[in-house]
């Protein structure tokens, strides 16, 4: 696969999710529609929302994300490593300056955002910031703009608004239904198996919104660690790192299911081990010892 295959494969990868989206969120409430015997009206709410969703989820992710994470801008003066290593790699990979953000968290973890390279941040917390040396800063760094380069960062960060959506549509209805919120005065409800399909609807959407942060996940970090080594031609540099994050038990409080496969590393690792096959089969992340390995081997 070449860099110009996978940037174009993520921009089809947007653009079949937003589809996906529109269409699942408005068959989820046609059958919401269904339960309550008002399926028409329900459908066209559905639309409606979905689509309204979907352009603000492009045009404005990024702060969305942002606002998530508690990130603020990064000043050159106080962060002058953070600053300059960014600069000077944006330069050697032909992208313009990223904005830069701080996570105050002491916890080691970074992300990029953005919609495209013109529009992309990159946010690092404050304890990656003051534990790295400046050639495993230099390899962090290098994988979001990677990532950024890719194009991963409009694929990642409109997943991140549309599964927040999704789960928060599934939790919205769930919690209706059970204070009664949802009741009709005529008791106009569906049959049986409309009320079926919708309590099966509701359990399989945040397992959906799951499936589809690990499909666009894995992969695109070890691409993005390869490319990010090739940038800086030091592979030791990123590996280092990844060992340093690894080893670090600081949770990020700013994390959620949302985001977490933005980050560099999975931010709810911490304190745990990720070796097992179960752990490792539904985490957003690779496991940290088989990057180091493939970086190693570079």
């Amino acid at each position: 696969m070449t860099i110009y295959s996978q940037i174009t494969g993520n921009k089809i990868k947007t653009y079949l999710i937003i589809f996906f989206f529109i269409i699942f969120i408005s068959f989820f409430f046609f059958i919401v529609g269904k339960y309550t015997g008002n399926s028409n009206s329900y459908f066209v709410v559905g639309i409606i929302f979905s689509l309204i969703t979907s352009v603000g989820s492009y045009f404005y992710s990024d702060k969305l994300v942002l606002a998530m994470s508690g990130a603020k801008p990064a000043g050159k003066k106080e962060y002058f490593d953070y600053y300059t290593v960014a600069e000077n790699l944006s330069i050697a990979a032909g992208l313009p300056m990223p904005k830069l953000y701080v996570i105050s968290d002491p916890a080691l973890n970074a992300f990029a955002t953005g919609r495209d390279p013109k529009h992309a941040v990159v946010a690092a917390t404050t304890g990656i910031l003051q534990k790295l040396d400046r050639a495993e800063l230099e390899g962090v760094i290098s994988h979001e703009l990677s990532h950024v380069k890719n194009y991963d960062i409009l694929v990642s960060t409109i997943v991140t608004v549309l599964v927040g959506t999704v789960v928060f549509v599934a939790d919205w209805i769930t919690r209706s239904m059970f204070w009664g919120g949802m009741r009709d005065d005529n008791d106009n409800r569906g049959s049986g198996l409309s009320t079926l399909l919708f309590i099966l609807t509701l359990f399989i959407m945040p397992i959906a919104a799951t499936l589809i942060q690990l499909a666009v996940s894995r992969k695109r970090e070890l691409l993005a660690d390869a490319s990010g080594a090739l940038l800086t031609r030091n592979p030791d540099g990123l590996a280092n790192a990844l060992i340093k994050i690894s080893g670090d038990r600081q949770p990020l409080k700013h994390a959620t299911n949302a985001t977490a496969h933005l980050y560099i590393s999975n931010p709810f690792k911490k304190g745990t081990r990720t070796s097992g096959f179960i752990s490792n089969l539904f985490s957003t992340h690779p496991p940290i010892e088989e990057r180091v390995k493939l970086l190693r081997e570079m």
